[in-house]
């Protein structure tokens, strides 16, 4: 054999490009024609690394604001395709019409995606309806909410970037460090039964602190995206103008990778906390908050066939006080800056240099950067990471409702119907997205229930067991994949809700529609819909076809193990169906789903993460 065939990288910005020239390389070098002349003297040489751009990008400016303003061409330089992610945006082309406008030979459709920047999910009625102008007005038409319980805008065009961050400006929001290689939206348990309101408002406070404590400082987001016209040209920017201009936490390379916090509130982990870099499990006690355990080295991503890319789940390495929970945040962030792996970008999350140097050393040097000692883990308990749907009254007599927005896309009637009900929540009321990607609608005063309700019921906004139709669709989650992503290999969002139907009657004849089983499903190994800790999880691996993971548990204390690999629609449903055939008969009082399948042996439990690519006993 000359040479194996060569595979591009899903995770690659460039797609099978790197890849490609790689094993091109070789192939000449087998062929001994490597010593040839291969460019002219116009070519640009190889691609930047991320980390030669950051340091090139003058505190993330880039060229992005003339590029910006270039209308012969719907993208923007490759360098710049880097840079404009810190400010919480993806340049993204319709791979639906990629065929078709290379045979006519134009560009391809591009547009970019844009992610607001919303600590614990939260907004208030009147960012709701700025939101959903702004979408209508400049976007597809509809409002995705993620898995980092914020919002995204899909396909705004080039010459509407501009103005649809200042019309997010305008309503008192922003998209800074919503992407890239900073601290990005941090997160915070929704489901408000869970604890007093008081302590609620308290600690999506320290959600706010941690957040804010951890924003890049750079003046690059208002000098590119917010100052425009005369007045503007006039006014000074002090970052913008210092001679030297450099971040007093991040430096002038950023982190490694993205890094993620979550905050969880017992017993509900809805948050998903141990797939984060870093997170805080909130320690209550007579209904006070004595602090946070702390937990690093979480993360699900990894690459296809490549054995040293791994999820991991992350480690409780001790207890911290309430005021200090943000610096806490800033010490685990900046090691993960100083001991990261920054010449492969794949080996650069925290959860990797925890694995490498061990949970106790990474323990050690937060310490060092914090100046004290962090306490021992207190004890918690997670019973549950999913939404409240329906009604739920807190102790302020104020009403929230937990609604079912499926796979998180708002749109057509859904969006209609929430519009009205922020139209009468003005004044006061508010909304919280969802780490599931579902919506909360928050306090609602007494007199306006009856008419929330009301229009819950006439623009069929899902919210009671019935209308949420049953345990595994309540528990979807999917990342949004085709069209638009380009690192997807096969279908999540669009193709979850016709896989879950199917499923559904399956489980009626079983007797299992109302028992909630979480299902999860992503186009790429990214994990963005984090599916390595599902019950049932799907990570697609080309058009119609995925592998299949069992085994997660219901609170999200264990990965998942492979099953099956490479499946279709049809093969899903053949296996699945004798499996909760034989759940529905042999399962014990109020075993989960992801618990049967481990004790009876379907799957061996993922006890670490790397051990994921071990093929299980079975």
């Amino acid at each position: 054999r000359l040479i194996p065939t060569g595979y591009g990288d899903d995770q690659d910005v460039d797609q099978y490009h790197t890849g490609f020239g790689e094993w091109k390389d070789q192939l000449y070098s087998r062929l001994g024609v490597d010593k040839a002349a291969a460019g002219s003297a116009e070519d640009d040489g190889p691609v930047k690394s991320d980390e030669v751009i950051k340091i090139e990008s003058r505190q993330l400016r880039g060229s992005l604001k003339a590029a910006l303003d270039d209308v012969t061409t719907g993208q923007v330089p490759f360098q710049d395709t880097k840079t404009i992610k810190t400010h919480g945006s993806y340049q993204q082309d319709d791979r639906d019409l990629r065929e078709e406008r290379q045979k006519l030979g134009i560009e391809n459709a591009f547009s970019y995606m844009i992610r607001v920047r919303l600590p614990a999910g939260y907004c208030t009625a009147e960012q709701w309806l700025a939101m959903d102008n702004t979408c209508g007005k400049y976007a597809n038409g509809t409002l995705k909410i993620t898995t980092r319980q914020t919002w995204q805008l899909h396909g705004v065009v080039k010459r509407d970037v501009k103005a649809t961050f200042r019309a997010i400006n305008r309503a008192c929001m922003d998209t800074v460090a919503a992407c890239g290689d900073v601290c990005r939206n941090v997160m915070c348990t929704t489901n408000p039964s869970v604890c007093s309101r008081k302590l609620m408002d308290e600690i999506v406070q320290h959600t706010y602190a941690i957040h804010d404590h951890c924003l890049p400082r750079s003046g690059a987001y208002h000098e590119i995206f917010l100052m425009h016209g005369d007045e503007m040209a006039e006014k000074t920017q002090i970052l913008g103008s210092t001679p030297l201009e450099e971040e007093p936490v991040y430096g002038m390379t950023y982190l490694p990778r993205k890094y993620k916090i979550a905050v969880a509130i017992p017993p509900c982990n809805d948050v998903d906390v141990f797939a984060h870099c870093c997170g805080f499990i909130a320690i209550i006690k007579d209904d006070k908050l004595l602090g946070y355990n702390v937990t690093v080295g979480g993360g699900l991503g990894f690459t296809h066939n490549n054995q040293k890319t791994h999820p991991r789940l992350a480690d409780v390495v001790g207890f911290c006080e309430p005021k200090d929970a943000k610096y806490v945040g800033e010490a685990v962030m900046a090691v993960s800056r100083d001991f990261g792996d920054r010449t492969n970008r794949k080996h650069a999350r925290v959860k990797y240099t925890v694995e490498d140097y061990g949970a106790q050393w990474y323990r050690e040097q937060v310490e060092s950067v914090l100046g004290k000692k962090l306490e021992e883990a207190r004890p918690y308990k997670f019973e549950s990471r999913g939404d409240l749907y329906g009604w739920h009254k807190t102790e302020d007599n104020l009403w929230h409702c937990g609604c079912l927005v499926p796979i998180g896309r708002v749109k057509e009637q859904c969006r209609i119907g929430l519009a009205k009900i922020a139209e009468e929540l003005k004044g006061g009321g508010g909304f919280r997205m969802t780490c599931n990607q579902q919506v909360l609608i928050a306090d609602i005063p007494e007199a306006k229930k009856d008419k929330v309700q009301a229009l819950l019921n006439e623009y069929k906004i899902a919210h009671t067991p019935e209308t949420t139709v049953s345990g595994l669709r309540r528990n979807m989650v999917a990342c949004v994949a085709l069209p638009t992503c380009p690192l997807a290999f096969a279908e999540a969002e669009r193709y979850l809700p016709t896989l879950v139907a199917r499923l559904e009657v399956v489980l009626e004849r079983c007797g299992l529609r109302e028992r909630d089983i979480t299902i999860r499903m992503t186009g790429c190994p990214n994990s963005c819909g984090r599916p390595s800790m599902a019950e049932i999880g799907f990570i697609g691996k080309a058009p119609g076809t995925y592998n299949m993971y069992l085994g997660g548990d219901f609170v999200g204390h264990r990965l998942n193990t492979l099953f099956a690999e490479s499946v279709t629609e049809d093969q899903i449903i053949a296996q699945l169906t004798p499996l909760f055939s034989r759940y529905s008969k042999e399962r014990e009082k109020s075993e989960a789903f992801g618990d049967w399948v481990i004790r009876t042996g379907i799957v061996k439990p993922m006890t670490q993460g790397r051990h994921w690519w071990t093929i299980p006993e079975v």
